[in-house]
C-alpha cells in the first residue's frame, strides 16, 4: 500500500518537563489539611518508562479488582483496538479507564500511543490544574461531592461545578497535548492514521467523560422494577451529526457515504475523493485537520447511585452489530464477572458473521467497569481459561507493545488475541512466533490491510492519491 507522507514539524513534543514544580493534589486525594511541600512533576507521575512497574494497570486480556478487558482482532489485519484499566490512578477509589480505536495503516501505533501517554497526561494537567487553585488560595474539596445546600454557595460556583471545571479543563488539556504529541513525533506517521478515545474516571460516587469518534460507553442501571436497563453515556461523534457536518463543511471538508456503503457518512478532503474517515473527531488524521475533524473531546459528568451495576467501553467493532441493550444483557448474564467481556467480543463477532457475511469483521476491544468494586474469586476466574499472572503484570509484553515503531516489525505488535479452533484456518496457514510475548500471528495478516476495498467496517477508505506522487518525483 505504501506509506503516507507526514507533513507534521519534527520537533521533540513533551507533555511536560520533568523540572516542573507542582504541589500535591488536593480533590480528595488524601493531601486536605496536610503541608504543602513542592514536588516535582517526577515525584507525582510516572514516566513512560516505568509505565510497566504499576501493579494496577491492566492493558491486555484478563481482569483487575474491579474490571475485565478484552479484545479480539478482526479480519482486516493487525489488531488496532487498544484497552486499559489504571485501578488507583491517583490515590485508592479512583479509576481509569479507556477503549482506543486505531485506522490507517499506522492506527495501531497510534492507540497504543494514546493508551500509554494520555493518562499521564490526564492526571499531570489535573495536578497542574489543583495546583494554581491551592495558589490561589481557594478551598479544597473532596471527591465525592454532593450537591450543594441552597443557602451557603460561594460567588465561584459550588464544590460540585469546582470540581467539574477541574475535570473538564483537565480533559481538554491532556487531549489537545495529546494529538499536538502526536503532529512532532519524530517515529510515528499520523498524517493518515489516527485513533478514537473514549476515556472514563470513576472517582467515588463521580463518573467523568471525555472522547473523540465513534466508541461509546453504555451503563448497566436498575430500574424502578430492578430490571436491567442500558443507558447510553456518550455520543457517537460521526461525520452525519449535524453540528460534526456543519463544522467541518464550514472547513471546506465533505462529508458523504460512498453508493457501496449509504450508511456510513464520511470526510473527504475538499480537493480528492480521499481518505473517507468514517468519524468526526479523532487523533491524528492530520491530512483532515484543517478541514473540520478536531480532536476536542466532548466532556460530560454524571453522579452514580446504587442503581448503577456496571459500565461497558468498547470499540465501534461491537455497536456495529450489538444494540446497547443486548449489550447489557449478555455483560448482566455471563457466568462469571471476569469472564463479561470475552463472552460480549464472542457474540459481535458472531454477530459479524450473521449481518455481515461478506464484509470484513472489525477488531473488537471491551472493558467491563462493574461499580460495586466487586469481582469473582480466583477459582472462578481460572475456570474462564485466563492466567492472572499475565493480567497483573504482562511487564514483559508492554515494553514491546508501547514501542512506536523503532526496534521492532510494527505488524508483530499487538494486544493478545484468542481465536476458535475452526477460524484459525481463515487466517491462514503459515504463522510467525513474536518474540517479547509469545503470541502466535497469522502471516498473511502481517500487513495492514484495512484499506483493501471498501466495506461498512474500514474507518479510512483510501490514502490521497497525491501523496504517491510526492514520494516519485
Amino acid at each position: 500500500m505504501g506509506g503516507c507522507v507526514s507533513t507534521s514539524s519534527q520537533s521533540n513534543c513533551s507533555s511536560r518537563s520533568n523540572g516542573e514544580t507542582v504541589s500535591p493534589a488536593c480533590l480528595g486525594m488524601g493531601f486536605c489539611g496536610q503541608k504543602r511541600t513542592k514536588r516535582t512533576f517526577s515525584e507525582h507521575l510516572v514516566t513512560m518508562h516505568n509505565l510497566s512497574s504499576i501493579p494496577n494497570r491492566v492493558f491486555m486480556n484478563g481482569k483487575s479488582r474491579t474490571s475485565c478487558i478484552f479484545t479480539q482482532q478482526g479480519r482486516k489485519g493487525v489488531n488496532q483496538d487498544a484497552m486499559i484499566v489504571w485501578e488507583d490512578f491517583m490515590l485508592e477509589d479512583v479509576t481509569f479507564c479507556g477503549v482506543f480505536d486505531g485506522h490507517g495503516p499506522h492506527g495501531h501505533l497510534v492507540a497504543r500511543k494514546v493508551r500509554d501517554a494520555l493518562p499521564i497526561k490526564l492526571l499531570s494537567f489535573l495536578l497542574s490544574s489543583q495546583s494554581r487553585q491551592n495558589a490561589s488560595g481557594k478551598a479544597c474539596f473532596k471527591g465525592n461531592i454532593k450537591k450543594a445546600d441552597t443557602g451557603d454557595t460561594e460567588k465561584d460556583g459550588s464544590p460540585e461545578d469546582k470540581l467539574n471545571s477541574l475535570w473538564k479543563e483537565a480533559f481538554l488539556k491532556s487531549y489537545k497535548s495529546m494529538d499536538k504529541e502526536l503532529k512532532s513525533h519524530p517515529n510515528l506517521d499520523c498524517f493518515c492514521s489516527g485513533s478514537t478515545a473514549i476515556t472514563i474516571v470513576k472517582q467515588g460516587a463521580n463518573l467523568f467523560m471525555g472522547y473523540i469518534g465513534d466508541s461509546r460507553a453504555i451503563m448497566g442501571s436498575k430500574d424502578n422494577n430492578d430490571s436491567m436497563v442500558a443507558i447510553q453515556l456518550t455520543v457517537d461523534l460521526k461525520p452525519d451529526l449535524p453540528r460534526e457536518a456543519e463544522r467541518i463543511k464550514r472547513c471546506k471538508g465533505r462529508v458523504f457515504a460512498l453508493q457501496d456503503e449509504p450508511e456510513v457518512s464520511r470526510v473527504w478532503l475538499p480537493f480528492d475523493d480521499a481518505p473517507g474517515l468514517a468519524m468526526a473527531r479523532a487523533f491524528g488524521d492530520f491530512c483532515l485537520k484543517e478541514y473540520g475533524v478536531i480532536s476536542i473531546p466532548e466532556f460530560s459528568h454524571r453522579t452514580l447511585t446504587d442503581r448503577d451495576q456496571f459500565i461497558v467501553l468498547a470499540s465501534d467493532g461491537v455497536w456495529d452489530v450489538l444494540s446497547n441493550d443486548e449489550v447489557v444483557e449478555i455483560v448482566s448474564s455471563a457466568p462469571t464477572r471476569a469472564s463479561a467481556a470475552r463472552i460480549l467480543v464472542d457474540a459481535a463477532a458472531r454477530e459479524w458473521k450473521l449481518k455481515y457475511p461478506t464484509s470484513k469483521m472489525d477488531d473488537c476491544a471491551v472493558v467491563c467497569l462493574y461499580l460495586d468494586g466487586k469481582m469473582d474469586s480466583e477459582s472462578d476466574y481460572d475456570e474462564q481459561g485466563f492466567s492472572s499472572a499475565t493480567l497483573q503484570s504482562n511487564h514483559s509484553g508492554n515494553a514491546i507493545e508501547s514501542d512506536d515503531g523503532q526496534k521492532s516489525e510494527p505488524s508483530l505488535q499487538r494486544n493478545f488475541t484468542v481465536r476458535s479452533s475452526d477460524e484459525s484456518d481463515t487466517y491462514g496457514k503459515v504463522s510467525v512466533e513474536d518474540e517479547g510475548n509469545g503470541e502466535t500471528v497469522a502471516a498473511e495478516d502481517q500487513n495492514w490491510s484495512g484499506l483493501e476495498g471498501v466495506t461498512r467496517v474500514n474507518s479510512l477508505v483510501q490514502l490521497p492519491r497525491f501523496l504517491e506522487e510526492r514520494q516519485n518525483p
